[in-house]
């Protein structure tokens, strides 16, 4: 059996391997798709990414997001260590910086936060993930431990996550870990999958 951090390691590059006039036309075909569905025509607060290494590139969502009215906000980790994030309001003149893991984040001092519960659909970036919906992030724990109150209270419904990879990051089956949030869907290029 492979393990994650092998698994990791193969789907990043295989990720970075698509050429970049491809990789933003299916960036862009996800999104489409994506724009399409209940959950995001349905949501008012949206938590998305600012794509590195490889991942799919949300920026034509973003903006049409914002043409519809709805309200983007950006993952931004907390300070000290905590291994949590903050979700800030992001505009088009929002300003940006490069936090520790070289990913643009808006600087806080200068938008508004919320938090996570208060958000109505969260758009995860996946390394990888199994028909079963389990996924494969970047190994920080980033959102697991942002949005664990899904797994403490069953009963909430927000916010709902999906993870946006390519059809080529599915794997045959990736182990839950009893710490794993799990994902309401995933968009690729060719589906949006839901799961229980």
């Amino acid at each position: 059996m492979t393990s994650r951090s092998d698994q990791r390691k193969k789907l990043r590059k295989l990720r970075r391997a698509i050429e970049p006039g491809e990789h933003q036309r299916r960036s862009r075909i996800l999104c489409q798709r994506l724009m399409q569905h209940r959950l995001f025509r349905n949501s008012r607060r949206i938590a998305v990414y600012l794509a590195a290494d490889g991942e799919v590139d949300t920026r034509f969502l973003i903006d049409s997001a914002w043409a519809l009215g709805k309200q983007v906000y950006l993952p931004v980790l907390r300070p000290f260590g905590e291994n949590h994030l903050w979700f800030a309001r992001y505009e088009p003149d929002t300003p940006l910086f490069k936090n520790r893991y070289d990913i643009a984040e808006p600087e806080i001092e200068h938008v508004r936060r919320i938090e996570a519960f208060a958000l109505d659909l969260v758009l995860v970036p996946l390394v990888g993930f199994d028909a079963r919906g389990n996924r494969l992030g970047m190994g920080g724990g980033f959102y697991d431990r942002s949005f664990a109150h899904l797994l403490r209270r069953r009963h909430w419904q927000k916010p709902r996550l999906i993870g946006l990879a390519f059809d080529l990051q599915q794997v045959n089956y990736l182990p839950a870990k009893d710490w794993d949030v799990p994902l309401c869907a995933v968009a690729t290029e060719h589906r949006i999958t839901e799961f229980k």
